[in-house]
């Protein structure tokens, strides 16, 4: 089974997916969010495995704010 969250405003969106792993769970977090030359996507792995999907999820779910965060203060640029 695969765990999924997300969460969003008007201008974003993150959205998180679990996936079983050697050892326990990793996540896949993509993100998007309105830009002056149209909508941006992005798409990565967590690097962590963790024990539980709940903690995959979250931790992922915290990871894609925390990017869009830094992308949308233009501390990122891609």
């Amino acid at each position: 089974m695969a765990l999924s969250g997300n969460v969003c405003d008007s201008d974003w969106s993150v959205s998180a997916l679990t996936h079983q792993t050697t050892g326990g769970f990793g996540c896949t977090i993509q993100l998007s969010h309105n830009a002056p030359g149209g909508v941006f996507n992005h798409e990565f792995k967590h690097g962590g495995i963790f024990p539980t999907e709940r903690d995959a999820v979250l931790a992922g779910l915290r990871e894609g704010m925390v990017w869009v965060q830094l992308k949308l203060s233009k501390t990122l640029s891609v």
